[in-house]
């Protein structure tokens, strides 16, 4: 067993840069070795060397690459006590004649001449010669540098680019390598279904398939079929990839997750590669469950783009279609996708076979919001005070990353006050500090311009509260937030998930409340620009009701919509023709002009007839710089409006957007 043992253990990864060192370090061992480094000789000077030229003690002499001098003594200098030390040892234990004396000269000419003159002054006979040597090693090295240069650049780069594309070591081979984490048993994922609220009808689609993978017999008894896939679809922040999470963490079967941009890469083939690879690592783990996050990534529409759309995600797709419902069949592994945007997919990836279902994570209602906030407000202490049903009123449209982002300014701000527990005027600042901006408190208004922007929102105010169909007035406030000088923010009393006609006539009328209202208090040629955003959305509203809703009576129920998609979200590059005639494009614009004529008109009768209301709310808005509702209740009975409360103090950080009945801010600039 022992034995057993031993050779299951794994052995160290050998790490090749230890070949490299190697030959490097042998390379500089045979180079100090050759040539002249194997040498020992004692180091003279020219004028000693002539010295001993007069003596008679050089026997011979040779005048390497014309630079260096190796002198040779004869046997009779050697006895002499001047020369005992000068004889020439070899470093190796090998018998070689070495040099007694070495020793550098200037100019090979000058040196020679010197040479010839002394030895016939002094009649010596000493011989001359000329010797080349080379260091052979030391000159492969330096040829071979390049290369070694080139190959050790070559290989740094390789692993880091495959560095981070999974596999044993990270190496270049496995690069085609899948990149999904694996979840099992052991892995301890801690969010379940109790951490997923407000989604219950999401829930009960993808916890069935988590009861089918615990008890399959359950459902095949019956002849039933799960899903192969199930497709995850809503708007961003909504939940879709927790609620994966809670599957992984109430499937007891292993989970595979990896998002669709990592099976897209720079080379080749790479991401049919990665899409193999990820089904064989989860056919050997079946039954079990892969989640491919942003599907949309890999899954768009085929062919599309310019130049043919023959490209390296579309053979990642058609992997991906294969594998999911091809020849050979996957069985225990499900497949569960998420992503925002449906539109761009591939209809073969939405057939039935591939992602049979599909799963619709909507925003949340209001009972959906009070259930997200007590999931996160068990994460932070709170007090008595705290309401979540009150927030949850007041917040529709919000998503669940909304509402934890709601929970997380209150806990910041609790923080910056220096306070234990969070409290509702903390949960109601950080509401409408994501509802219409964060105080831009640098910025400082002049009088005229307060006055105007006072005025202006007033305007939209009083227009909105004399209309039928139309939220009611949440706040007006002339702080400037964000990109505003100013807000009036409209709150729906319920989730709204459909407009009437009337409503959306009541908003564009609201829209033009602040650009009438400066035209009656300064006159047409004072305007200001104030009003951009306003008629930027009333005519998008005004052309919608015309090209889109069917609500012209002149135009009909017809769709006159003629807007070219572009081939980068999926869709084909060829232009789109225009549906309609060129008389009719005439009809659609005096339509569109028709309506914002007239609720333009509407806005000016309700202002003047409300003169006094407005000017008392424009004085309180310059007194108080926010006023809620309470006060514009004060306001529009003829009454001035009543002192502001703490409550309501904290309530001045709101910004200059107008929310509309989808809850989303209007702005003025």
């Amino acid at each position: 067993m022992m034995k057993n043992k031993k050779n299951q253990q794994k052995k160290p990864p050998f790490n090749q840069y230890w070949i490299f060192g190697s030959v490097i370090i042998a390379f500089i061992i045979l180079n100090f070795f050759s040539g002249s480094g194997t040498e020992k000789s004692n180091i003279t000077t020219p004028s000693k060397f002539f010295n001993f030229v007069k003596d008679g003690d050089v026997d011979k002499i040779e005048i390497v690459n014309k630079r260096e001098v190796y002198v040779f003594l004869t046997n009779d200098a050697l006895l002499k006590d001047v020369h005992r030390n000068s004889s020439g040892k070899s470093i190796l234990s090998i018998a070689k004649l070495t040099p007694n004396y070495t020793f550098e000269f200037g100019d090979l000419q000058n040196f020679e001449n010197k040479l010839s003159a002394t030895s016939r002054e002094f009649n010596q006979d000493i011989e001359v010669n000329y010797v080349t040597k080379q260091n052979i090693w030391g000159d492969i090295l330096i040829s071979m540098l390049p290369f070694i240069l080139i190959i050790a650049i070559w290989i740094f780069i390789m692993r880091r680019m495959s560095s981070g594309t999974g596999g044993a070591g990270g190496q270049i081979f496995n690069i085609g390598k899948s990149k999904a984490k694996l979840f099992d048993a052991n892995a301890k994922v801690k969010v379940t279904f109790q951490d997923v609220a407000g989604l219950e009808g999401a829930k009960e689609e993808v916890q069935e398939i988590v009861d089918f993978l615990k008890n399959p017999k359950k459902y095949t008894a019956l002849g039933g079929k799960i899903p192969k896939g199930a497709l995850l679809i809503g708007s961003p922040g909504t939940g879709k990839t927790l609620l994966a999470k809670a599957v992984a963490g109430e499937a007891k079967v292993p989970f595979f997750t990896i998002s669709g941009s990592d099976f897209v890469e720079m080379f080749v083939g790479v991401g049919a590669s990665r899409v193999r690879d990820m089904f064989e690592q989860a056919k050997k783990h079946s039954p079990c469950i892969v989640f491919i996050d942003e599907i949309d990534a890999v899954g768009r529409h085929r062919g599309a783009g310019l130049g043919g759309g023959h490209d390296e995600r579309e053979q990642t797709l058609n992997q991906l279609l294969v594998e999911m419902d091809g020849f050979e069949e996957n069985l225990g592994v499900i497949v569960i996708a998420a992503t925002n945007r449906p539109d761009v997919l591939d209809p073969a990836l939405l057939r039935p076979g591939r992602f049979d279902r599909q799963v619709m994570v909507g925003l949340p209602d209001i009972k959906g919001r009070e259930q997200i906030l007590n999931v996160h407000l068990k994460k932070v202490p709170i007090d008595k005070t705290v309401n979540s049903e009150v927030i949850a009123r007041g917040t529709p449209g919000f998503s669940g990353a909304d509402l934890a982002n709601l929970v997380n300014e209150a806990a910041l701000l609790a923080a910056r006050n220096n306070v234990k527990k969070v409290s509702q005027s903390e949960l109601d600042y950080a509401k409408d500090k994501i509802m219409m901006g964060a105080e831009r408190k640098s910025m400082i208004l002049n009088d005229e311009t307060k006055r105007i922007t006072a005025y202006h929102e007033a305007g939209h105010a009083i227009v909105g509260l004399n209309l039928p169909d139309h939220d009611p007035v949440y706040k007006v406030t002339i702080i400037p937030r964000g990109g505003a000088l100013g807000v009036t923010m409209f709150l729906p009393e319920e989730d709204i998930y459909m407009k009437s006609k009337k409503a959306i006539l009541s908003q564009i009328t609201t829209l033009f409340g602040g650009r009438v209202a400066e035209e009656i208090i300064n006159g047409k040629e004072a305007i200001t620009t104030g009003a951009s955003n306003d008629i930027e959305r009333a005519s998008e509203l005004a052309r919608n009701m015309v090209t889109k809703w069917g609500f012209s009576e002149e135009l009909g129920t017809l769709k006159y919509d003629d807007e070219d998609e572009s081939p980068f979200l999926g869709r084909t590059a060829a232009s789109k023709k225009r549906t309609f005639s060129d008389e009719t494009a005439q009809k659609i614009d005096f339509e569109v002009r028709s309506i914002i004529q007239t609720c333009y008109e509407k806005a000016g009768t309700i202002l003047s007839k409300n003169l006094d209301k407005l000017h008392n709310m424009a004085d309180a808005l310059l007194k108080y710089e926010t006023i809620d509702q309470e006060q514009i209740s004060d306001i529009m009975a003829g009454a001035f409006p009543r002192e502001k409360n703490d409550d309501n103090q904290k309530g001045k950080e709101n910004n200059k957007v107008k929310t509309s009945s989808s809850s989303k801010p209007v702005q003025d600039s």
